[in-house]
């Protein structure tokens, strides 16, 4: 008769399943930070800046905001105080820009101030 040896260590079938050791190159990411997409857009940017933010399709955040629209209107004015709120992505020279969006930023800088440096 065969014995096999037992080990009072137990075995992991699936070595994928444990936590990396902390600071290793695997562990997750930060999420991008929440601003407007300049690349795209088809308004200002709001739904593709959080699309690529949550990681949930631009097109199920713009259908978000239309529901909203005929459900009281809510959509128009939280579109609008996203896009304000919400920084612009850096621009490169590629971007398209929007005629609104000089405004907004304008009056983004305004509505949001930034605490002076001193």
């Amino acid at each position: 008769m065969t014995e096999t040896a037992h080990t009072d260590t137990p075995q992991l079938e699936n070595p994928q399943l444990t936590a990396p050791p902390a600071g290793t190159p695997q562990s997750p990411s930060e999420p991008p930070p929440l601003q407007r997409s300049r690349t795209d857009l088809l308004v200002g940017g709001v739904a593709a800046g959080l699309a690529r933010h949550t990681g949930i399709d631009a097109l199920l955040w713009r259908l978000g905001f239309v529901a909203l629209v005929f459900a009281g209107g809510a959509g128009f004015f939280l579109y609008l105080a996203l896009w304000l709120l919400m920084p612009a992505a850096p621009a490169t020279p590629e971007d398209r820009t929007n005629v609104l969006d000089g405004w907004v930023e304008r009056l983004r800088q305004v509505v949001v101030r930034r605490p002076a440096q001193r």
